[in-house]
């Protein structure tokens, strides 16, 4: 199936309201198919295996390629040169990103607004919303930064602001944009990257402020604050981001998201946490023994492996370095893989390294 017919074949999948498992899973196979036979690194990996068109009769049969792989070699089934856009992953110790090429944006731009609406917008059309992260002219590798910017782009109002300005808060602006929301009762998104929250709280701190938005308004965090800032636990963040904004913690959502998929996964609020977090009908997750690649056990612990149908140009099925818990509803997300797990996920990169060279050859 040539890409053009790919590209509106998707478009249908995700205007759908829901696929079947058999749907899915016949998807997915043509998918692989695809990628296979154009993507010469991947075909390498899925031989090395002893997996083939002819071989593979599930989408789980699909090869997990390990998210390091985006490191090593491009993923693509087009020339990179063709690209109309790429998306860097965070760099190692080493320095070294990961690039993830997209020969067009409209696959991820739908997946992107259609999953947004029906898990942060809900009944809302539109909201006043508050960006805490670079503009995508700051950023245009980011998908965080394409992914804010349609978020404010297509359900922001027209008074929506970015309100990150030279690496730090528009302290500022940004309380004024909260006291006009106090004021008028008119209801405020707040979204950005967790990190980015963990500076508004200090900030607000120090100057011996908090806030009560009104009814509807609601917080968007994306996740991954490592590094960037003092370590909060969960319970915590979601505690003091509820006290300072005076948003319900249940209206304060966490979008899981990472640069090597083209669609993302929610939950539905953090009363509690760990919370629980699914996505789309396009995409299904498995929890597994990275040693094995066999699913574990309701219950158990064990990695997590993300089938896209979105991800229609690099490869569809990525074995994450996320440990998770498979339960009702979705899959809970533990942190970063250790130990056993870690000792797996670091063969699987071996093994796709050892079949990329071949490829090179």
């Amino acid at each position: 199936m040539e890409q053009q017919k790919i590209i509106q074949y998707l478009l249908t999948i995700l205007q759908s309201d829901s696929l079947s498992e058999d749907e899915f899973n016949q998807n997915a196979l043509q998918l692989f198919a695809y990628q296979y036979t154009n993507n010469l690194p991947f075909r390498k990996f899925c031989q090395q295996k002893g997996k083939t068109i002819r071989t593979v009769k599930t989408w789980k049969d699909i090869p997990a390629v390990p998210i390091n792989a985006f490191k090593e070699v491009p993923l693509t089934c087009t020339p990179p040169a063709e690209a109309e856009r790429y998306f860097m992953t965070s760099g190692t110790t080493l320095g070294i990103k990961g690039k993830h090429y997209h020969p067009t944006l409209e696959v991820w731009n739908h997946s992107m607004k259609t999953y947004f609406k029906q898990r942060f917008m809900k009944e809302t059309e539109k909201i006043r919303m508050g960006i805490l992260f670079p503009t995508e002219k700051e950023m245009p590798n980011s998908s965080l930064a394409r992914y804010l910017a349609l978020a404010k782009q297509e359900f922001g109002t027209e008074e929506s602001h970015y309100l990150l300005g030279e690496n730090r808060i528009e302290i500022e602006r940004l309380i004024q944009e909260l006291e006009h929301a106090e004021r008028s009762g008119e209801p405020y998104a707040l979204l950005g990257a967790s990190y980015s929250f963990v500076h508004l709280f200090e900030e607000l701190t120090n100057i011996g402020r908090s806030f009560q938005l009104p009814p509807g308004s609601r917080i968007l965090d994306t996740g991954g604050y490592k590094n960037q800032s003092k370590e909060w636990k969960l319970d915590d963040f979601y505690h003091e981001l509820s006290r300072v904004l005076g948003v319900p913690r249940k209206d304060c959502i966490n979008m899981y998201g990472m640069t090597e998929l083209s669609s993302q996964l929610y939950d539905s609020g953090n009363e509690r946490v760990p919370s629980v977090k699914s996505g789309p009908h396009w995409l299904k997750t498995r929890i597994i023994d990275p040693l094995t690649g066999e699913d574990v056990a309701e219950g158990e612990r064990g990695v997590i492996v993300h089938c896209d149908l979105a991800n229609f140009n690099s490869v569809t099925t990525i074995l994450t370095e996320d440990l998770g818990m498979k339960v009702d509803g979705g899959f809970l997300l533990l942190g970063r893989v250790q130990g056993t797990e870690a000792k797996g996920c670091s063969i699987a990169v071996e093994e796709f390294i050892k079949a990329a060279k071949g490829a090179a050859r």
